[in-house]
This record gives structure tokens, C-alpha cells and sequence, in this order.
């Protein structure tokens, strides 16, 4: 048996490949799929089929993508009105090598939500390993307000059955395989550990210890998680069926002179520096996302029917600056500034920038009295665990919608 998890920083995206003899499968596949292929390669299998848990809505699927290189079928729960791929049902099973797959409905973070258990059949007929998508996580389980509030309890409830009469049931020794880790927007706290088994989730995970079904239901009904513009887009993506890329896109090395005209043409522009370095010099209008930040700030921001330009620290994070923006749908990275901010400042070329403050700078000036307005745009979590007192609170994804609550003077 051969097993790889795959995990695609910044989006704390898991993926996995089961392979047993000559056959293998991907569960949750990532759009940049050659990591699959390759690792099929490497062990002289086939990718015979590919399955997803549920429409995700965080990231574009690479089902089709991966289909696309391998003819693999793709399999997916019933509910939505899918444009691609095949249905699977409860208690279907998948033979490959001497593994089995079965398909386990478990609704609630979705209406079409599957888990799918993994039986080694060599060894006996009992379950291994449970995958189980955005269902139930390390330490957390998944989040049920994507339909609404008027769903919200409905989809808490479903959730509810989904893990303490199906998932939990398979037994304590079971390994735990969900489709996130820590800092995924799916989950409101997933822990920072990385493998658990269905008994320690049944002992350690604070959710599963409310007092029952009702309890466990006003505690996600109750529960605020933040719900970025563009989920809708990938929503749409995972439903449809993304574009096919056929390759990473390589954007453009751009003069100076280029690059502004490709801004004055309506292209937007990334400064995936550090803040302090963007503070010190940018290009006025430009966006400061730094490299880490793109997967989970890119998409409250970039509109995708614009070419986005990219200035970068280094030329080698290109690669990874293009795979956080695809991964997120952003499929026109159409150029890179060549020579970065210091070919833009050497051409004589306008820049903006801002001053920072230290925090003993604030500190004093708080404390002489001076007139000013702190803004605090920081996730509401992080707000209530502490904050400068007089601050004024706005989440930086709704900040733009929130201006006329900003004073100009």
C-alpha cells in the first residue's frame, strides 16, 4: 500500500494518494496536479479514479485537470447539479489492488458532502482510514453557514448525524484524513496537529464534547467565520468544471516602462513584499498581499476579470506566487515586473510609500494625548483576544465596503 498526503501551504489544502499493486486513486485533488502524476510515475501505477468529497468552495478542484492527463473517472456526492464527473452513492465501492473504497454520505458542511473509508483487504475487511473532507477535522469540525441562516440549523443538525452515526461508529483506531489543516477557512479552530484517529477526536475535540445534538447545534448556529467574495467563484468553478490549464501560466517579463502600461491599461498590480519593505517604496495603487498572505487575502481583493502584474522580492517566488493565484482561479498572471521595485525606482518612475510606526512610537503618542484614529484590521478572533483600547475594529476583508466609517481628516 502506498499512501501520500499532499498538503498545499496557504490554503492548508490536504490531498491524498492510496496505490496498492498497480492501481491508485486521488482524493481532493489540487489544480497544479502534476504532484500526482509524478508520484504515480514513481511507483509504476495508474491513477484510476479520483474522488471529491464535496463542491469545495475554498479552492479550484483539479479533478478535471488530473482527468485530463490520466482519463481517470471522477466521482462525487449526490445534491448538486454537477457538469462533470459521476455520482456515487452510499456503500459504493471501489476495488484497486488489494484496497477497497467505500463511499459514506455524511451532509452538513454540504448537502452532497461523502466521506469515503479505505479498507486494507490483505490484513481484513475492517476500515484503516476515513476521509472525510470538510466533515470533521483535527480538533474541529466543519463549518455549516454556507447555505445561509435560514440553513444554518438544518445543516448543524445533518452534521450532527453525520458524525456521531456514521463517522465516529467505524471505530477508534480509524486514521483521520479530512481535506484541511490549521489556517483553512473552512474551520473556525482546526488544530495545529496534523494526524489524529476518530478515538482521540472522540476524546480531545472540544466540539464533540457538547451535551448533545442540541448544544452541539447552537454552538455552529452561534458560530461567526468569515465568508470571502470569492467563494461564489469557486462555487461556480467546482461546479461547472474550471478551465483546463495544461501548464502553470508563465507571465511576462515586463521593462519598467511596460509595466506601467500595462497598469495604465487597467491591469492590477500584487506587491507580494514584506509590509514594512512596501511601506517604504510601492507603486501607487498596487495592492501589498505578501507572498504567504495571497491564498487567504488575494481573494477578498483581485477581481478575475482583470490581468494581474506581479512585483516580487525574488524571481524565484514566481512559481509559488502563480500557484497560490490559480489555486484560487486567477488564471491571467500576466506579468512581473523585471528588476522588481528598484528597476521601477531606477527609471525615475513615481512611488508612493508611508511611514512606520514602532509599537513604543504609538505607545508614546498615545500617551501624550494626540489626536489620531488606530484601526484595527484584524480577524474578529484575534480582536477579542486583545486590542489597543480606542481602536476602531473593521476585518480587512470588508474595509473597502466600510470607507464612509474611516474619518478622512
Amino acid at each position: 500500500m502506498i499512501f501520500e498526503r499532499i498538503k498545499s501551504e496557504g490554503l492548508a489544502h490536504l490531498s491524498y494518494f492510496i496505490g496498492s499493486e498497480d492501481e491508485a486513486l486521488v482524493i481532493d485533488p489540487r489544480r497544479d496536479c502534476q504532484v500526482y502524476i509524478d508520484l504515480a510515475r514513481r511507483e509504476g501505477m495508474t491513477i484510476k479514479n479520483i474522488f471529491e468529497t464535496h463542491r469545495n468552495e475554498d479552492y479550484v478542484i483539479g479533478s478535471l485537470e488530473l482527468k485530463n492527463l490520466t482519463y481517470a473517472e471522477i466521482y462525487h456526492g449526490r445534491g448538486v447539479d454537477f457538469k462533470y464527473g459521476n455520482f456515487v452513492d452510499e456503500g459504493q465501492g471501489f476495488g484497486f489492488g488489494k484496497l477497497k473504497l467505500t463511499a459514506l454520505h455524511t451532509p452538513g458542511h454540504t448537502d452532497e458532502s461523502m466521506s469515503y473509508t479505505l479498507a486494507d483487504l490483505e490484513t481484513g475487511k475492517e476500515q484503516v482510514m476515513v476521509f472525510t473532507g470538510d466533515a470533521l477535522f483535527v480538533g474541529d469540525v466543519g463549518r455549516t453557514d454556507l447555505y445561509g441562516p435560514k440553513e444554518a440549523s438544518r445543516m448543524a443538525s445533518n452534521l450532527y448525524d453525520s458524525i456521531f452515526n456514521k463517522i465516529l461508529p467505524l471505530g477508534d483506531e480509524v486514521i483521520l484524513c479530512p481535506a484541511h489543516g490549521a489556517g483553512s477557512v473552512c474551520g473556525g479552530a482546526i488544530s495545529e496537529r496534523e494526524y489524529s484517529t476518530l478515538g482521540l477526536e472522540r476524546i480531545q475535540n472540544s466540539i464533540l464534547q457538547k451535551t448533545g445534538k442540541e448544544d452541539f447545534v447552537k454552538f455552529k448556529v452561534e458560530e461567526k467565520l468569515e465568508f470571502p467574495p470569492y467563494f461564489e467563484k469557486m462555487e461556480q468553478y467546482n461546479l461547472q468544471g474550471p478551465p483546463l490549464l495544461q501548464c502553470l501560466p508563465v507571465p511576462e517579463l515586463l521593462s519598467p516602462e511596460k509595466f506601467k502600461a500595462e497598469m495604465e491599461k487597467g491591469a492590477v498590480v500584487v506587491d507580494t513584499r514584506m509590509p514594512h519593505s512596501f511601506g517604504g517604496a510601492h507603486i501607487k495603487d498596487t495592492y501589498s498581499i505578501w507572498l504567504g498572505g495571497i491564498p487567504s487575502f488575494a481573494g477578498w481583493v483581485l477581481p478575475y476579470d482583470k490581468p494581474i502584474l506581479l512585483v516580487l522580492e525574488e524571481k524565484e517566488q514566481l512559481d509559488t506566487a502563480v500557484r497560490y493565484l490559480i489555486r484560487l482561479g486567477y488564471d491571467n498572471v500576466a506579468g512581473l515586473l523585471n528588476g522588481g521595485i528598484a528597476a521601477w525606482y531606477i527609471e525615475a518612475l513615481p512611488i508612493d510609500s508611508f511611514n512606520l510606526l514602532s509599537v513604543y512610537d504609538l505607545k508614546d503618542k498615545l500617551e501624550k494625548g494626540e489626536e489620531m484614529v488606530i484601526l484595527d484590521v484584524r480577524g474578529d478572533k484575534e480582536w477579542a483576544r486583545g486590542h489597543i483600547k480606542g481602536a476602531r475594529h473593521i476585518y480587512v476583508g470588508h474595509r473597502e465596503e466600510n470607507l464612509d466609517k474611516v474619518p478622512k481628516d
